[in-house]
């Protein structure tokens, strides 16, 4: 009976671990999109910056969108969570982009590390349920 209780114990860690795993992959999912829009902000004020006219697109909704003209006025008006903006230059929105992007970099390598500690866990409790399902199912007790 020991042996069947170390089983029923591993299959049970291991699925923890399964749900931790699930939950470490939706947050990689939604830093890498951050991640990726972060980029694309970085490359618009690339793009826009020392321009005194932007020709661009403008989303209405359904899908539908209307030729409009930015005129540079060097200010980014730029969210700051929870509803709140703030208006900052070209120079500031570039920097505080690049610091958005590295904590982001940040985040994604902690999550994957963990993610990786969390892989590395299961392939070694993996074999030992099997070696022990196996021992089991040779005694008839499975």
């Amino acid at each position: 009976m020991e042996d069947q209780q170390k089983l029923q114990q591993i299959l049970a860690q291991l699925e923890v671990y399964k749900s931790q795993s699930e939950l470490y992959q939706t947050q990689i999912d939604a830093v890498q999109t951050s991640l990726a829009e972060i980029k694309i902000l970085e490359s618009t004020l690339d793009d826009i910056s020392g321009k005194d006219t932007v020709e661009t697109l403008v989303p209405l909704g359904a899908g539908s969108f209307i030729n409009a003209e930015i005129k540079n006025e060097n200010k980014v008006i730029m969210s700051l969570g929870s509803g709140v903006a703030v208006s900052k230059t070209f120079e500031e929105a570039k920097e505080t982009t690049a610091q958005q992007k590295q904590e982001l970099e940040n985040t994604l390598d902690k999550l994957f590390a963990d993610l990786q500690q969390i892989t590395n866990i299961v392939a070694q409790l993996s074999p030992q349920a099997e070696q022990l399902m196996q021992k089991l199912q040779a005694q008839g007790m499975a």
